[in-house]
């Protein structure tokens, strides 16, 4: 398997990355991790019984840094290039929500504390624990994060985790926050902190300045957002047939079909966001899931496609919150959408919001920094 400083290099060498001491920092980081992971002795192995005691566990890592500066290509670099066979990927939102599932079945065998039963549960499906954009924004989480990260740790599960944020900004102005800080000084205390914070926004600078809402839809406006999935995600456009596509958990216990899904980036078409019978919960599964949203065939609005127009304006107030970028096709500026009749009026929001979401301010946030807090 290739080395992660060769593969790095050779991207670098191939003029697909720029040289970025952050990144290399970053990068010579993860190796040292990668080394550590595939010397150590496997649980139950000969080598771990012939010491005679657990080995210390491997060290992990907290990558942070603004929005686009390459911590989730590195992390697919560096779990990619990790020769070992018990690892997991995931996104953080999503690893919450096994999480919350797998506690709820542990209190229900009434049987102590779930903690402990659900970390080993992590622990014996993976050693090496890769979480991609970890952000706290709700009680719940905030409020088993310490805890069950003491217990993973504990048993030996390595983990590396990147963030748009430093740890002391966790949960930042949460709900009753004082009780999260352990957890703070668990990541500082056990995790090496790296910080990604170059100059330069990879993610803007690939879309080079391009606009973001193209009207009318044709020809013109489909070449220009498949462009810009092209360059957001490098993926090959002789490819393009072959984009993966990805279902991702909705609270409650449901899945949505993404058609296409890579890196970080999704594309829908407005009528299987909007059209079909879709709430809240999908569009929030949506906005914390992916930092960049295309969305194709958005049509003119009126009081004929009011429920129509309420989805349209409920997955943009999700990914305003969450600050996506979102691309678009449609049939006219925002400010023509719902040009007139009942419900005009309450789509001026989200006209505004649409404008807004153009703009570089906000092209330039990080993802999820908007985010509100649960009081639940």
């Amino acid at each position: 398997m290739t080395s992660l400083l060769a593969r790095y290099q050779s991207l670098i060498d191939r003029g697909e990355l720029q040289p970025d001491p952050d990144q290399q920092r970053a990068v010579d980081h993860l190796a040292g991790v990668t080394k550590a992971l595939e010397n150590a002795p496997r649980r139950g192995s000969i080598l771990w019984r012939a010491i005679a005691k657990k080995p210390e566990p491997v060290k992990g890592a907290y990558l942070w840094g603004g929005v686009g500066r390459g911590k989730s290509m590195l992390m697919d670099l560096f779990f990619g290039c990790v020769n070992i066979a018990s690892k997991r990927r995931v996104h953080f939102h999503e690893f919450m929500l096994d999480i919350h599932d797998r506690l709820r079945a542990e209190r229900a065998k009434e049987q102590g504390d779930p903690i402990l039963p659900v970390a080993e549960q992590v622990r014996d499906g993976a050693r090496l624990l890769a979480l991609d954009e970890m952000v706290i924004n709700n009680t719940a989480d905030a409020a088993i994060l310490s805890r069950l990260f003491t217990a993973l740790l504990e048993k030996g599960v390595t983990v590396v985790t990147t963030s748009n944020r430093p740890p002391v900004d966790l949960y930042k102005d949460g709900q009753n926050r004082e009780l999260f800080l352990p957890f703070v000084d668990l990541i500082e205390e056990r995790l090496d902190v790296v910080e990604l914070n170059g100059p330069t926004d990879y993610r803007l600078d690939r879309l080079g300045g391009m606009p973001t809402w193209h009207s009318p839809i044709g020809d013109e406006a489909t070449a220009a957002v498949r462009e810009a999935f092209f360059r957001l995600t490098d993926y090959p456009p002789e490819d393009a047939a072959h984009v993966p596509s990805e279902d991702i958990p909705v609270q409650g216990g449901r899945t949505m079909h993404v058609p296409k899904s890579l890196k970080g980036v999704a594309v829908f078409s407005f009528k299987r966001l909007c059209a079909e019978a879709r709430g809240a919960a999908d569009y929030l599964a949506i906005a914390r899931r992916y930092h960049t949203v295309i969305i194709v065939g958005i049509p003119v609005m009126g009081p004929a496609n009011r429920n129509e127009a309420a989805r349209f304006k409920t997955l943009i107030d999700a990914l305003y919150e969450h600050k996506v970028k979102l691309l678009a096709t449609a049939d006219a500026e925002p400010q023509a959408l719902y040009p007139e009749g009942d419900g005009a009026f309450e789509f001026e929001r989200t006209v505004s919001r649409l404008i807004e979401m153009q703009s570089q301010d906000y092209l330039a946030e990080g993802h999820g920094i908007g985010e509100d807090y649960d009081t639940a």
